[in-house]
């Protein structure tokens, strides 16, 4: 590895330095970088000229990988060293100074940093008049400190980052009207005149002060109240102040919510702001316009947020527009100053509209350009093996098929063909639903890589699902006379052993495992193909790891979990996505039925007919978030009460989280033989689990699951001959949840389905809160921005077609780096 570089932007760490100082010792972050991975990666290497220094730059960047655990005097300490340090390399390399000079300017410096320390502001404020984009908040004249330190806790640090921490929705008091029109419900502004004014402490509790007006216009007069909670507001002093902002006579206008209640119409809680003559324009940040609501956290209020944007909006004229004229030309784009201006206060509603397009197609635009550079990189980094497509071995396997390929099959077998002969590695995800026929696929890419010489390996996420892909793999390959071999955790060490030695020599061409695959130990010949099967399930260095087993593999990941066009555009840009939309012919539909507590009887009922007639059913129970004992718990309760009350006769099966990896498939081996009937589960009956005798799914309070997390369960049943069900039990007062388990009655599309949940509950919750990839977008929304997202990745393309090195748009490229570490915080590097 090669640990030196032509040189060190020496001004630039040494300006680092000082700011972190200013800030006291804080770690900040930086546009890019948080200071001390930025200190850290930037002395990792020495200059070419400076290479003799090499172990003492690596020693000093190690320490600023702790520099987060350190004490303030220990950053100080080491900030102090650093400085000196690179004063010293700085001299060397340009052969100035000697060391005397350099001594004294350390002890000078040392004496500032004391003082520095010492006093309790961490830097005397010095305000500028003019406004900078890059400018600390601190240096603000209308920003206090006490204010600045308050929007630090929102991480907003410049005018920059405060010019780019949107709102996050708006109320509208733009609408104006007479007090006559008031109608309950509508949020508007009236303007009258103050006729009548009260200010005083509520009797009930002294810590409450309620200022009221009775205002009046030419259509006639309303009573409207404020509330202040707190004892500064009791003073006197704080009362009689407000009577001289709010005389008899003035001119007001007050904008909120119109209620009624017994007494009349009046305006909830409402903004109210003095004018200076009847006609006067309203010139506030709250009334009479459309006000911005940001994200806030304890101790920071809304005013001081809206107050600090109003303060600093001015330099959005600054900021220069980093997407090339065409395109703005090209998608009707306004420019950048003017969403800037637009998505915080507003004009009106088109032009907030307007405003929110622009700024929600650059957040889609950077993300999608992100992922196409990030695989184009790859593309030049990795020399991937180009694979024969045709050959006996796929010819012998297509004639032992009992069955032919659907149309989306042979779609998808074709692209993965086209992957595999090109000279760079592919990375295809194949998106199917249940029972599509996606290992089929798998087994093609796997036979091309064999034929030429090459080992594949398959990755799934539990024993059950690896056993089962291994006895469809073993089933089809001993008639084409290929071993395959299966390794887990339960893999005896013997034959563990002799798995490893016959894939070192390569005598074992196809592997199918779980996170067994990725240990120390497994060492491949000649890999040639990656298949991860469910691949959201592992880790991103759990899927690298494999893939680091081959020199540049061929990568395919599977999935029977489908995501809306939109989310995998998102999370999996810079993968080729397939979908295997048409399931084989013969396959029943299930009849889905949602039933209450009273219709159990009913579905008790079907399950006792179906087993008679020898059939199997699975009782699926909700996971209790909160506690994994209250799962164990409500399992054992069920099983229990099944067993003794209502199906004695039969034997009943148990599958809860607590159990051990063996329980588990004794369990579920017990089941797939028929030695139980009915397969009680608190845990997600596993994706693949395959047993096509069991015709009836019964999912207790239905409306605790996802749409597609209900989808999959369905997908355990009807894999047989037989006619399948599947029974929503629900739960009592989910009233809400009939129209979302309606979507399940109609359809039986794994994608609609995806779709719609995605709609309905949002994509953070579809793909789970601790999926991991999903960039924290600031405005826009995967469920209402469609059409802007297909527009953005079009544009993404067209520019890295006309220059992939995005060199001739210097304000993009640096935009899109900025973006990725700031707003992406690096998620979606994987």
């Amino acid at each position: 590895m090669n640990n030196e570089r032509e040189n060190i932007d020496w001004e630039r760490l040494q300006k680092a330095l000082s700011v972190e100082v200013q800030y006291g010792f804080q770690n900040i972050q930086g546009k890019q970088y948080i200071f001390n991975d930025f200190l850290s990666i930037s002395l990792s290497k020495s200059p070419i000229i400076l290479k003799g220094y090499q172990n003492q730059f690596q020693e000093i960047s190690n320490q600023f990988v702790s520099y987060p655990e350190m004490t303030r005097e220990e950053r100080q300490k080491l900030l102090e060293t650093t400085k000196y340090f690179l004063q010293k390399m700085q001299y060397i390399s340009e052969g100035v100074k000697p060391e005397e000079t350099i001594k004294k300017e350390r002890v000078k410096s040392e004496k500032k940093s004391q003082k520095t320390l010492k006093s309790n502001s961490v830097t005397s404020q010095k305000y500028s008049d003019k406004l900078d984009v890059e400018q600390p908040l601190t240096e603000v004249k209308d920003i206090s400190k006490r204010n600045s330190d308050r929007l630090a806790t929102l991480g907003l640090y410049t005018v920059r980052e405060l010019l780019y921490y949107y709102p996050r929705d708006h109320i509208d008091y733009a609408r104006q009207v007479h007090i006559r029109d008031l109608e309950p419900g509508e949020t508007v502004t009236i303007i009258g005149k103050v006729k009548r004014f009260n200010c005083f402490s509520s009797p009930k509790n002294k810590k409450l002060t309620i200022l009221e007006l009775t205002l009046t216009d030419a259509t006639g007069q309303i009573k409207i109240s404020r509330f202040f909670a707190g004892p500064r507001f009791s003073n006197k002093g704080w009362q009689m102040q407000q009577k001289k902002i709010y005389p008899v006579g003035a001119t007001v206008a007050a904008s909120g919510l119109v209620k009624e209640n017994k007494y009349g119409k009046n305006l909830d809680n409402p903004e109210i702001e003095v004018l200076d003559s009847e006609g006067g324009k309203i010139e506030s940040m709250k009334v009479g316009r459309l006000v911005p609501v940001y994200p806030l956290t304890d101790g920071v209020g809304a005013d001081v947020v809206r107050r600090a944007i109003f303060t600093v909006l001015p330099t959005a004229e600054q900021l220069s527009d980093t997407l090339p004229e065409a395109l703005l030309n090209q998608y009707q784009l306004i420019d950048l100053k003017n969403a800037i201006k637009n998505i915080h206060f507003p004009i009106d509603r088109d032009c907030l509209a307007a405003a929110r397009r622009r700024l929600v197609f650059d957040e889609f635009f950077y993300l999608q350009l992100g992922l196409l550079k990030r695989r184009q990189l790859q593309k030049k980094v990795e020399t991937g093996i180009a694979l024969p497509t045709t050959g006996k071995l796929i010819e012998q396997f297509y004639k032992l098929l009992p069955f032919a390929l659907t149309n989306a099959q042979k779609r998808v077998v074709n692209e993965i063909l086209n992957d595999l002969q090109k000279p760079e590695s592919m990375k295809r995800l194949v998106q199917g639903d249940v029972g599509a026929g996606k290992t089929v696929v798998a087994v093609v890419a796997m036979l091309a890589a064999i034929q030429a010489g090459y080992q594949a390996a398959l990755m799934a996420p539990t024993e059950v699902l690896a056993e089962q892909h291994y006895k469809k793999l073993v089933a089809w390959f001993n008639l084409l006379h290929l071993p395959v071999e299966l390794l887990t955790g339960s893999t005896k060490v013997a034959k563990r052993r002799e798995i490893h030695s016959q894939l070192e020599t390569g005598e074992l061409p196809v592997l199918v495992g779980t996170h067994a695959l990725i240990q120390e130990a497994v060492n491949f010949h000649k890999l040639g193909l990656v298949v991860i099967d469910e691949q959201h399930r592992f880790g991103v260095q759990q899927r690298a790891k494999l893939q680091q087993k081959g020199e540049s593999p061929h990568f395919l990941a599977m999935t029977a979990t489908p995501i809306p066009r939109t989310l995998a555009l998102t999370l999996h840009g810079d993968l080729d996505v397939s979908q295997i939309d048409e399931l084989p012919p013969g396959r029943q539909p299930i009849q889905t039925t949602t039933l209450t507590g009273r219709q159990r009887k009913k579905a008790y009922d079907l399950m006792r007919r179906e087993i008679v007639q020898g059939r199997q059913v699975y009782v699926v129970l909700p996971l209790v978030e909160e506690s994994e004992k209250l799962d164990v718990k409500s399992a054992v309760e069920e099983h229990q009460k099944l067993a003794e009350k209502f199906f004695p006769e039969f034997q009943i099966g148990l599958l809860h989280g607590r159990m051990t990896s063996v329980e588990k498939d004794q369990t579920i081996s017990a089941f797939r033989d028929n030695q139980t009937q009915i397969l009680v589960s608190t845990t997600v009956v596993e994706v693949g689990v395959d047993v096509p005798n069991a015709t009836v799914m019964l999912i207790e309070n239905a409306e605790r699951f996802g749409l597609s997390q209900l989808h999959q369960l369905r997908g355990r049943v009807g894999r047989g001959v037989h006619r399948s069900y599947c029974l929503l039990m629900r739960g009592a007062g989910s009233t809400d949840a009939v129209e979302r388990l309606k979507v399940l009655e109609q359809s039986q599309d794994g994608f609609f389905i995806a779709e719609m949940d995605m709609r309905l509950r949002g994509p953070g919750q579809v793909l789970g809160t601790k999926q991991s990839g999903l960039p924290d977008f600031a405005l826009a929304s995967l469920v209402e921005d469609q059409e802007v997202l297909e527009l953005a990745r079009g544009a993404a393309f067209r520019v890295m077609e006309k220059d992939e090195s995005l060199n001739s748009w210097p304000l993009l490229r640096r935009e899109l780096e900025w973006r990725y570490q700031k707003i992406m915080g690096g998620s979606i590097l994987n």
